[in-house]
């Protein structure tokens, strides 16, 4: 499971990275479970055929998915990672994994605990070669008593027991995870593809392209 990590904050990243402009305002750069950050999505108007639409737009939204029908944003303290397993199938996600809710969570890193000495040991892991982290992700939406609009995501997670790297992670005695990292070559086809190819995008990142510590 991955609860924190760290955000970007150059504006410039988000253009020559993410081809998106940066969000109208700042989200945190530290992250954990309900705190406010980016989020990449395509555009709902980028198939119009006007050429003044973006293709990708970034947006602030809770890490941590809220669907349609929760009562309120506490939900995503338990949502920020959606197991492949049985994302089509749990509640919370099955809608915006059907309706192909795809986004890219953009991050300089991810924070996992190391458990070899006998305690947690927070540890950093980035790519190797200190390009941001573009994490596959599902988005939803959910208003408010009053009628505001929230947005919320979550990080797609696969198991990570034969991975070199992530599998040193955790306790001993718990399953391995890992978020999904894509290659900048891979952003556009995942933000379009349909739900029947959702699946193709979640493989494990290399463990020679990452570096821990």
């Amino acid at each position: 499971m991955c609860s924190h990590y760290q955000g970007i904050k150059r504006p410039e990243t988000y253009r020559e990275i993410f081809k998106a402009e940066p969000p109208s305002s700042q989200g945190k750069e530290d992250m954990w479970p309900c705190y406010q950050g980016s989020f990449i999505r395509r555009h709902p108007h980028a198939d119009v055929g006007d050429e003044a639409v973006p293709a990708h737009e970034a947006l602030i939204g809770q890490f941590g998915l809220v669907p349609h029908w929760a009562e309120d944003l506490k939900l995503g303290r338990h949502t920020f990672n959606a197991r492949s397993e049985t994302v089509a199938t749990k509640p919370s996600f099955r809608d915006a994994w059907r309706q192909a809710r795809h986004c890219i969570i953009p991050a300089m890193a991810i924070y996992e605990p190391d458990w070899r000495s006998g305690k947690a040991i927070a540890t950093r892991i980035s790519r190797a070669d200190d390009q941001p982290m573009g994490i596959a992700g599902l988005w939803d939406k959910w208003k408010s008593p009053g009628g505001e609009t929230v947005h919320s995501f979550t990080m797609l997670t696969i198991n990570a027991d034969q991975h070199p790297l992530m599998n040193l992670f955790h306790k001993p005695t718990d399953e391995k995870r890992m978020v999904v990292i894509l290659e900048p070559e891979q952003f556009e086809d995942w933000l379009q593809a349909p739900a029947t190819r959702s699946m193709e995008f979640l493989q494990p990142f290399p463990a020679g392209g990452l570096r821990a510590g």
